[in-house]
């Protein structure tokens, strides 16, 4: 997800993405989990220190409940126990398969590998966009380019340029990104930083990163409040993308917040999850969260 930027600035910034696995580890304390680092940066010591009275909390999913007659009585009742599977909350009739690498509705996540593990999309090609990017990075699959297209032309009609920052990327360069992080910081902490192969949603076609056309905030936390960070995540949905990974909803996705990864799952899916204010894919399709390997 973080591949080299022709912008001096976003080059700086690449090799810092996945460092900031503890990114308020100065005063905030939230650990930032990457999947998505091409260079293992160096590793950063945990903090203790308490979460930032300004964050927003924790958002934990709780099904909606069955319907249920509670017999009467006269003392406060016990809070349900929250279910660790959420239950399914798509309106939409089943369209296209969860598991399929093929299908924009696959959900590949830490408890969801993809089959084959080596899966290379078949119709990979270069989107008309500006791209910041290189050599496999700068390719998306040809459902994914199109609708970038139409967005990131969308976005520059309303005063806002969006790169591409990075896009497919295959089993072995996935591989070879967390088995450096591996080599250089333990598994246990590799897999807080990058994620494993056969595991990323780069390696669909159906994924890709953003950065911001001014430069600024490449892959940092701050990225959330930048032009292109915000007009995405406002206009995503009208061309069939969403913020994969949302604030404070790592106990579902398995990683932080990346306001920079954006996910094709087609207009009306997206479009739907905006209206009905499901913010995870696990959510929308009734699939369990994943916040770490099993």
């Amino acid at each position: 997800m973080c591949h080299d930027c022709t912008a001096a600035s976003l080059k700086s910034q690449a090799t810092t993405r996945r460092s900031f696995t503890h990114f308020l580890a100065a005063g905030a304390g939230l650990a930032v989990l990457a999947a998505c680092t091409p260079e293992a940066p160096a590793p950063v010591p945990p903090s203790s220190a308490p979460a930032s009275a300004a964050s927003p909390p924790p958002v934990t999913p709780t099904p909606t409940p069955e319907g249920t007659t509670a017999a009467p009585t006269t003392e406060a009742p016990a809070p349900a126990e929250p279910s660790p599977t959420p239950s399914p909350s798509s309106a939409l009739p089943r369209q296209f398969s969860l598991t399929d690498p093929a299908s924009p509705w696959l959900i590949v996540n830490k408890h969801r590998p993809l089959v084959p593990a080596a899966y290379m999309p078949a119709d990979l090609v270069t989107p008309a966009v500006a791209i910041a990017a290189s050599d496999e990075a700068a390719l998306l699959n040809s459902t994914t380019a199109a609708a970038a297209e139409a967005m990131f032309a969308a976005a520059a009609r309303d005063g806002v340029a969006i790169v591409l920052a990075s896009g497919y990327r295959s089993y072995n360069t996935q591989a070879a990104t967390y088995n450096g992080y591996v080599a250089s910081r333990g598994q246990a902490d590799a897999d807080t930083a990058s994620a494993r192969p056969g595991y990323s949603e780069h390696q669909t076609g159906w994924a890709f990163d953003i950065a911001d056309g001014n430069g600024v905030c490449g892959f940092q936390p701050c990225f959330a409040d930048q032009p292109a960070a915000v007009w995405a995540k406002a206009n995503g949905h009208r061309f069939g993308f969403v913020v994969r990974y949302p604030w404070m909803f790592h106990p579902i996705t398995g990683y932080y917040y990346e306001p920079w990864h954006l996910r094709y799952i087609g207009i009306e899916a997206a479009t739907d999850m905006v209206n009905r204010g499901i913010n995870t894919l696990e959510e929308y399709f009734g699939v369990e969260p994943a916040p770490g390997y099993p």
